[in-house]
């Protein structure tokens, strides 16, 4: 079998539908109705058309701005329960516990750990640092520089 050689299924590739030519179905108006804006070629509405009135992007406030604040990917004592050693961003990637690593993680209290760990993360509860120290491990957080009093 040859590229000249194949073929689309029978029924497969339909003609399109020529309407406006001449009488047979649809002819005159080709389904249009008469006159009006979507009679027209090449005319319509656009996607955010609200029947003449000022549309919702130009109604909303403009000033100000958007706090849209830290979103975290989140770590529970649970998950990292089964996890030995040292557990930071490449452990916990490895193990399928964060997916995107554009984001900080955070360790959250759901669950026990019973072996000792060394932690390394973005942010942790106050219950989860607790949870690891008691079990005999450490939470490693990143230093906070005091530049917020200047």
């Amino acid at each position: 079998m040859k590229l000249n050689e194949l073929k689309a299924n029978p029924g497969a590739r339909k003609n399109r539908k020529r309407v406006g030519r001449g009488p047979g179905g649809t002819d005159k108006t080709a389904g249009r109705g008469h006159k009006g804006q979507k009679a027209r070629s090449g005319a319509g509405k656009g996607q955010f058309f609200e029947g003449g009135r000022s549309t919702l992007i130009s109604r909303l406030p403009k000033r100000g701005f958007n706090n849209v604040g830290t979103v975290y990917e989140v770590v529970n004592l649970s998950q990292i329960a089964e996890l030995t050693g040292t557990v930071d961003r490449e452990a916990l990637a490895a193990a399928g516990l964060v997916r995107r690593k554009d984001r900080p993680v955070k360790l959250l209290a759901r669950g026990e750990v019973k072996t000792a760990l060394t932690v390394h993360v973005d942010a942790a509860s106050e219950a989860a640092v607790k949870a690891i120290e008691a079990a005999g491990g450490s939470v490693v957080l990143p230093q906070v520089s005091a530049e917020k009093d200047a």
